[in-house]
């Protein structure tokens, strides 16, 4: 049986402007299939009932980087 994750559409209203629609993605979800933030998703429209959420690009991996090493003075 497919996971399920309901949540609820919520709007951003913002004075002189329409309302923004959004939606979060769930952390377990997320998690789930390794998205990360800065991923380019692309929503494609099946039908009135059905959306699906494609990866449009995966952001690349972040590393930590060290700038130079540490000179250590040996005695």
């Amino acid at each position: 049986m497919p996971a399920q994750y309901p949540i609820k559409v919520q709007a951003i209203r913002t004075k002189g402007q329409k309302p923004r629609l959004y939606v979060y993605v769930p952390l377990a979800l997320a998690a789930a299939i390794g998205l990360e933030y800065g991923e380019e998703v692309q929503w494609t429209l099946l039908d009135r009932n059905t959306l699906q959420v494609k990866r449009y690009r995966p952001a690349l991996a972040q590393t930590k980087r060290r700038h130079g090493k540490r000179k250590t003075k040996r005695t």
